[in-house]
């Protein structure tokens, strides 16, 4: 006889726990248990029967793996909420007593807990933080730009900021940035660092305010966890640019202004020259220094008196192999396949990548930027890519050089072209030298990877449009592509046949639609009514009758010989999800088409305007 099992202890109801018994297990409260799941990485569950996982009963609720949360029950950061939450009883009830020395003494040894053991489980390796780094730039920009209230502390916002300017600091040094997109949220900028795409957002610099509807804690719990794993992932790339971390701040540039320029980025010593360490040994013998080398020498000369000149003689490189510091990882041919080697990416061999090409763009630019473009975006563009960037003093100090500097190339404008009246000689040649350019040309040749033509971007023209680089759909609507010529006569043509045919109709547009209705009669009333309208509209009833005979002959004879196309038969064969799922997937194409064509029609009636208003 097989083992019996008892309902709600085998299957779904012992792999899946609800958030109740969850918390209820680890003892410890609704907003300690959210962090605790933030902070590991787990998340709610979806089984595949709620019932047979609620244990029979069909009560909305989140489920959780009964694993994931015996995992939580041994995490030390619980062990430390436990020991604040007796630390926070024993406060309240020192300082309602009055006893303000052992409040005191409490508050110094409040209990704090460290993140790092779970950066180290949830990245083994260093690529895998790099790879994660997203979210993290986003909201550390994020909080940077938010103001400080008595949820966000300034001490929380002022490191937010730290971080930022450091991951700016980095990606300038080493010329990692590949795109930028100015959109209506923000700016999106992508970088490749250790051959990894990171791609985050940066808001605008205006004054910005937390909704009411937004859970900041959850939040600053994320924001917990990436600081320290932006902590981790920072002292590793600058530590292996060969860079000093964290980069020395100069408070007095930072009072007035200077951005990332208040951040200094200094060379770190090479470890041979902080520890110096002896490789060869030296002892003194008699009064005499005797070396490692003297002594391997002697051995070489005895061995070979005692073996003869057709002895093998011991070599150099054998004897100092001890001595190497490093060793270089030589790729061996396999035995399988001789002519294949394993090729193993290590942190060095992804540091020693080739850069592109496109990395200094700017490099043979200089640029002066107009008070009223945004200094921290197209500073970090410009010198991202090689360029020199000059500022007014109202856009921050430490500007490198003068508006009248002799070198500067291009200057980024974005007002109307106004002509001065008291212009002098000087200032009038140089203009004339220079490139009045709006903003969005250096997006746009960061995009392009290469200098773009300055006259479409030349101050006071309409800009062309600013496309996403990132990648699209195929079938997405492209505005840069111009109408063809043939496409152009080929409308044309069909203006001229679409206005015949709509004269035509509009003659036998009663009588069609009378047909129409009788051939769509399915009973006597619908066809009554049919006939009504034809005679209406002056039918004969002799013509009526017959051609109403014909019309519905047709309709009954091409439902009959229509067949099911291949289409129709695999949704036979879908089960009822699928085919709903399918059928939406129909709907979005139909959708995205029908906007594609709305564009390009668009597009082509603004073509023929502009023809109308050349002609004319």
């Amino acid at each position: 006889m097989g083992r019996l099992h008892k309902k709600g202890q085998a299957g779904a109801a012992k792999a899946y726990v609800t958030r109740t018994a969850a918390i209820k297990k680890l003892q410890c409260s609704l907003a300690d248990f959210r962090r605790l799941c933030i902070l590991k990485g787990i998340f709610p569950r979806e089984p595949r029967h709620r019932k047979r996982a609620n244990k029979g009963s069909s009560a909305p609720t989140s489920f959780y793996y009964a694993k994931d949360i015996a995992y939580l029950a041994h995490e030390p950061v619980l062990a430390k909420l436990r020991e604040h939450k007796a630390f926070a009883k024993k406060l309240a009830r020192a300082l309602g007593r009055g006893e303000w020395s052992s409040a005191k003494s409490l508050e110094e040894q409040k209990p704090s807990y460290r993140l790092d053991h779970i950066i180290k489980e949830r990245y083994p390796t260093f690529v895998d933080a790099v790879r994660d780094i997203d979210d993290a730039l986003c909201m550390i920009f994020l909080f940077a730009s938010l103001p400080s209230t008595a949820k966000v502390s300034p001490s929380l916002v002022e490191n937010c900021a730290r971080l930022a300017a450091e991951w700016q600091l980095y990606v300038m040094h080493t010329h990692s940035l590949r795109k930028a997109f100015l959109s209506i949220k923000g700016v999106y900028y992508q970088a490749e660092v250790f051959d990894q795409t990171v791609t985050w957002l940066v808001p605008y610099q205006f004054t910005q305010t937390i909704p009411s509807d937004v859970d900041v804690r959850v939040m600053l719990t994320f924001l917990e966890l990436y600081q320290t794993m932006l902590g981790f992932v920072f002292f590793k790339l600058y530590t292996d640019a060969g860079l000093v971390y964290p980069p020395p701040l100069d408070t007095k540039k930072d009072e007035s202004g200077a951005g990332v320029g208040a951040f200094s980025l200094q060379e770190a010593k090479p470890a041979a020259e902080v520890l110096t360490v002896k490789k060869v040994k030296e002892v003194e013998v008699e009064g005499k220094r005797i070396s490692a080398k003297d002594v391997r020498q002697t051995i070489k000369s005895i061995a070979g008196q005692t073996a003869g000149d057709n002895d093998i003689e011991m070599q150099d490189g054998t004897d100092n192999a001890a001595d190497e510091a490093d060793e270089e990882f030589v790729a061996h041919p396999s035995h399988s396949n001789p002519e294949e080697t394993a090729a193993l990416p290590t942190l060095k061999t992804l540091a020693s990548l080739p850069q592109s090409k496109t990395s200094q763009l700017f490099s043979p630019y200089t640029f002066w930027l107009s008070r009223e473009t945004s200094r921290p975006i197209f500073e970090f563009l410009v010198r991202s890519f090689g360029g020199r960037i000059g500022w007014p003093a109202t856009s921050g100090s430490n500007s490198p050089f003068e508006e009248d500097d002799e070198s500067i190339t291009h200057v980024i404008i974005d007002r109307p072209l106004v002509v001065k009246e008291n212009e002098t000689e000087e200032e009038r040649e140089r203009r004339r030298r220079r490139k009045y350019v709006q903003p969005q040309w250096v997006v746009d040749c960061i995009n392009a990877g290469r200098i773009l033509l300055e006259e479409p971007y030349a101050q006071g023209n309409t800009l062309p449009p600013h496309l996403s680089p990132f990648e699209g759909r195929a079938d997405a609507y492209d505005p840069t592509l111009g109408v063809s010529v043939d496409d152009a006569e080929m409308d044309d043509e069909e203006e001229e046949a679409a206005s015949e045919a709509e004269a035509e109709d509009e003659e036998a547009a009663p009588e069609k639609a009378a047909l129409m209705a009788a051939a769509a009669a399915k009973d006597a009333a619908a066809l009554r009514a049919a006939e009504l309208e034809a005679e209406a509209a002056g039918v004969d009833f002799g013509v009526f009758e017959k051609e109403a005979r014909k019309a519905r002959k047709k309709v009954h004879v091409a439902e009959d010989t229509e067949e099911p196309t291949e289409e129709d038969m695999n949704k036979m064969m879908m089960s009822n999800k699928q085919r709903k799922l399918y059928e939406r997937m129909k709907h979005g194409e139909k959708k995205r088409s029908s906007e594609r064509q709305n564009l390009e029609q668009k597009r082509k009636q603004l073509e023929k305007e502009k023809k109308r208003q050349a002609k004319s």
